[in-house]
């Protein structure tokens, strides 16, 4: 059995499709982060609707617990509720597009593969 010499271009194709695939792991990580960070702020925001207004309401600020307004801390949470949401749809996007250069990429190898079958079987 001879061993196969890819050509520099398919070598260049794989390495690219490497890079894509380290990308899109990379961007699914971050998403899943963020989606964990979506999760615990809506969880927040629902212990605090059941709060009273003038019931005690702290934030952890560094290695400190804060007293804060129940309102002001909403806000805050509906702030970087809005914030991640916002990233998490970019991370998508991002996500898509680099599974469209995956696939094109895979595409590319197999015409590869298939030109160099269809020439060792000649």
């Amino acid at each position: 059995m001879t061993a196969v010499t890819l050509p520099p271009e398919a070598q260049q194709v794989i390495a690219q499709l490497q890079t894509f695939q380290q990308q899109l792991q990379a961007t699914l990580i971050q998403k899943e982060t963020l989606t964990v960070q979506k999760i615990e702020i809506e969880k927040a925001l629902k212990e605090l609707e059941k709060t009273e207004e003038k019931e005690n309401v702290y934030k952890i600020v560094g290695p400190l617990l804060v007293k804060t307004k129940k309102e002001r801390l909403v806000n805050e949470l509906k702030e970087k509720l809005e914030e991640i949401e916002v990233r998490i749809k970019s991370l998508e996007k991002v996500a898509k597009k680099l599974e469209e250069k995956i696939q094109e990429k895979q595409e590319k190898l197999r015409s590869f593969f298939e030109g160099s079958t269809s020439s060792a079987a000649q």
